[in-house]
């Protein structure tokens, strides 16, 4: 009789062992084969849990969707005034979970793959939408709708750029200074604001 959570630890065990050789790799051009060997079992075993390749990647974005949900979740929990909300959010973008090398090449590849697969690109769109949602609704408390909206697009531009910059590039910012640039935006815009009297 098989030991209970065997199946969900070998689910993520593969999952894991997927984001480790798209990190490695740098690129989905990875096989089953690969990623079972790393996750320590056979291909015909990873077949059965997923059912096919792009289903396991797929299973590594919702992976590292729900690492990054469970970041701002726990972010915000301490934060009351709506400036104090958006810096968690900034902070969650990056943390730790979301900024170690492997997570950040397969957030490079999960975009490239999104061109490709639709529905990739709607994991793809939920993340931007819950981030563009939760900037939105503390932006609007401090500045006019206008506002609000560029600026929200603005910090999701710069976090969504940084991390292409980690992927691509070696000599970038480290997470406690690319958080910090992030959150220069912010603080230039409520400077902005508060020198016009608005």
């Amino acid at each position: 009789m098989p030991k209970i959570g065997a199946q969900a630890r070998r689910r993520e065990a593969m999952i894991l062992a997927t984001i480790a050789e798209i990190a490695d790799a740098g690129t989905l051009d990875v096989t089953v084969s690969q990623i079972a060997k790393r996750a320590g079992m056979s291909a015909a075993l990873a077949m059965h849990y997923f059912g096919s390749k792009d289903k396991i990647f797929l299973a590594a974005m919702r992976y590292v969707l729900e690492l990054y949900k469970q970041a701002v979740k726990t972010g915000l929990e301490g934060a009351q005034t709506p400036y104090e909300r958006i810096v968690a959010i900034i902070s969650s973008s990056f943390d730790p979970s979301q900024f170690q090398r492997e997570v950040v090449a397969a957030w490079l590849a999960f975009y490239v793959r999104a061109l490709q697969s639709k529905e990739a690109k709607r994991l793809l769109e939920v993340y931007a939408r819950r981030l563009q949602s939760n900037l939105l609704f503390n932006l609007r408390q401090l500045f006019d709708d206008a506002s609000s909206e560029q600026i929200a697009q603005g910090l999701a531009s710069l976090i969504d750029g940084f991390y292409i910059r980690h992927a691509l590039q070696d000599s970038v910012p480290d997470r406690n200074e690319t958080r910090a640039l992030v959150q220069d935006y912010l603080e230039l815009w409520l400077e902005r604001k508060h020198l016009l009297g608005r």
